[in-house]
């Protein structure tokens, strides 16, 4: 379905400027954006996949990974195809770049956000996730579904690269409650070589959705040889404690996909070496991702060191809640930081 992007600018060359991400695609006349499917028609930019649903999924919302936000609980999630970046290593790489690769084509099935709140509410949601391709390419679809959840009691979850304009985070953020955002590399040459686009774009995102109250997580896969440095890790992990020690960082192992399948899978050794890093330059709450590891998925408290929330399973979805008075450590009483209701 088709309707108008209306997070846009018409320009007084007859151009329209797209405004929901930092690709900043001035378009003419049937000209597309990066992401494939923000096109300009009849001289109004129009977002060609609203309420076409690429991917639809009930998944735990440790899965985003989301540790601090609403542990043990259920999210209805769904993304469409399309993406503003172009990273040789997506892992949902056949919705992500699907119109780049086939002339432009949109596909998935019937998916209004009337339905998509229903479903959750059906499935017994607590939130709903934009997710498996990046969410604000279909910034209007999301905005619409994010409203409506709110108003059923739902809470809404960005899973992003963190390309959104200050313009789309200020639009949305009365109904987003959290994101997780990707922090790929710690250098432009990765983001520019690997993924299509910038680094400081995402960090400043990073920095303003912090500001405008969002909950915060990031995601670092890491790469062999790419962007798992010691020095890189280490970039990451400083730039989020000075930031905020207490935004949770979740180092992922990488697994052979899309464009990079000669790249060994990331062996444990460096998903615990980046854990200790990030303790080490002060980070309170680190853990490793997309492997079985209950000793580095597990919330400790950064008072005491007992454990607050235990997770096992390989996406860590198995989960006791320790919390008591929804947000304190039961031993020791120190607040934990996060979305708990």
């Amino acid at each position: 379905m088709s309707v108008i992007a209306w997070l846009s600018t018409k320009l007084e060359d007859g151009r329209i400027t797209c405004d929901a991400c930092n690709q900043h695609c001035k378009l003419s006349e049937g000209e597309y954006g990066i992401c494939g499917i923000r096109k300009v028609e009849e001289g109004e930019l129009r977002l060609l996949t609203y309420a076409l649903a690429a991917a639809i999924n009930v998944d735990p919302i440790e899965k985003k990974p989301m540790f601090h936000f609403l542990p043990g609980s259920k999210v209805f999630s769904f993304g469409t195809v399309g993406c503003n970046f172009s990273c040789k290593f997506c892992q949902n790489a056949n919705i992500s770049q699907y119109p780049k690769e086939h002339h432009h084509e949109v596909i998935g099935q019937s998916l209004s956000p009337v339905r998509a709140v229903e479903l959750a509410l059906e499935y017994g949601c607590k939130s709903i996730a934009y997710t498996y391709n990046e969410p604000v390419v279909f910034f209007e679809y999301t905005y619409d579904t994010a409203k409506l959840a709110h108003e059923a009691g739902l809470k809404n979850v960005y899973v992003t690269s963190g390309y959104e304009t200050h313009k789309a985070i200020d639009t949305i953020a009365p109904y987003l409650d959290g994101m997780n955002i990707d922090i790929k590399g710690y250098s432009q040459s990765f983001y520019k070589d690997i993924c299509g686009a910038s680094l400081r774009p995402v960090l400043d995102t990073i920095e303003y959705a912090h500001k405008k109250g969002i909950w915060i997580e990031t995601t670092t896969l890491l790469i062999p040889g790419i962007n798992d440095s010691d020095e890189e890790i280490r970039s990451i992990a400083q730039f989020q404690a000075a930031l905020d020690p207490n935004m949770p960082w979740h180092v992922s192992a990488f697994h052979p996909m899309y464009k990079m399948l000669n790249i060994p899978p990331t062996p444990f050794s460096t998903l615990q070496r980046a854990y200790q890093i990030g303790k080490d330059v002060g980070l309170n709450y680190v853990y490793v991702g997309n492997i079985d590891d209950k000793a580095h998925e597990t919330t400790y408290c950064p008072r005491c060191g007992e454990i607050a929330i235990d997770r096992r399973g390989h996406i860590g979805q198995y989960v006791t809640n320790h919390l008591i008075d929804k947000n304190s450590c039961p031993y020791c009483g120190t607040p934990i930081e996060g979305v708990w209701s």
